[in-house]
C-alpha cells in the first residue's frame, strides 16, 4: 500500500504517483490489473479525489497506466510504456553515474549496484510466479 509522508516536501499527488509507480515496477500491480477507483483510493488514503485523479493522469502520461472510459484505470503492459520514459530514466542514470564517479565511486561499484538491483528484481518476480493469473 502507499504510504504518505506529510513532512515530505513533495506534493501529495507526486507521492501517490511514485507509490503507485513503485507497485507497478515491482509487480505488486500486474499488467492489465484494474487500479482502485479514484474515490476508493481517496477514501483509503483520506485525501481529496482530485489528488488521486492527478496522480493517475500523471501515470497515464508516463505510460504506466491507461484508462477506459466508464471502466477505470488499468496497469499497462511493459511494452506499452513510452520509450521516452525509458530514455528519461537512462539520462538520469547517466547524470547520477557521472556524479558518483566524480565523488570517487568506481564504475565497477556502480555496475555491482546495478547487478544487485537486477538480481533482487529477478528474485521478486520469481516469488510471484505462482500468483500470476
Amino acid at each position: 500500500m502507499i504510504q504518505l509522508n506529510y513532512r515530505d516536501g513533495r506534493p501529495i499527488y507526486e507521492q501517490v504517483r511514485d507509490g503507485l509507480r513503485q507497485l507497478l515496477v515491482v509487480g505488486a500491480i500486474q499488467p492489465g490489473d484494474k487500479l482502485p477507483s479514484v474515490r476508493s483510493m481517496a477514501a483509503q488514503l483520506a485525501i481529496n479525489p482530485n489528488t488521486i485523479q492527478r496522480a493517475y493522469e500523471a501515470l497515464e502520461q508516463e505510460g504506466y497506466v491507461y484508462s477506459v472510459p466508464g471502466k477505470g484505470s488499468f496497469a499497462a503492459r511493459r511494452e506499452e510504456i513510452d520509450d521516452t520514459r525509458r530514455e528519461e530514466l537512462l539520462t538520469r542514470l547517466d547524470e547520477l553515474a557521472e556524479e558518483l564517479i566524480y565523488l570517487g565511486v568506481t564504475p565497477e561499484e556502480i555496475a555491482q549496484r546495478c547487478q544487485r538491483v537486477a538480481q533482487a528484481g529477478k528474485k521478486l518476480k520469481g516469488n510471484q510466479g505462482g500468483s500470476q493469473r
